[in-house]
């Protein structure tokens, strides 16, 4: 690859990063706007589509530093893990580590 090449991707990796930033904060300001509106039924799914995006644009970000996704996984895997040991307090009041662990052996096994 030439330096003028080489040149232009770095550039428009940079781009591209700043844009997912720019995006991941969008999102977190809308859910903060949706979370002040309550749980209602009607929020609901603009909460789900606010957190998929979230965690959608969080993935591609760590991909455009120079994580893989396994990588990324591998972290929240490890986060979870550590949790359960420790018996953080969304463990131990509501059970969703647990859940969590379940879920994402789930779809590890449906992978396969």
């Amino acid at each position: 690859m030439a330096l003028f090449d080489k040149d232009i991707d770095i550039t428009r990796n940079i781009k591209m990063i700043e844009w997912l930033k720019s995006e991941l904060l969008t999102d977190l300001a809308n859910l903060f706007k949706s979370l002040v509106n309550g749980m209602r039924e009607d929020v609901h799914d603009a909460i789900s589509e606010t957190l998929s995006n979230i965690i959608l644009i969080s993935y591609l970000l760590g991909r455009r530093l120079g994580l893989s996704y396994n990588s990324i996984e591998m972290k929240i895997e490890s986060k979870v893990k550590l949790g359960l040991i420790e018996n953080h307090d969304v463990e131990k009041y509501y059970g969703d580590l647990s859940e969590l662990a379940k879920h994402l052996n789930s779809s590890r096994i449906k992978r396969q």
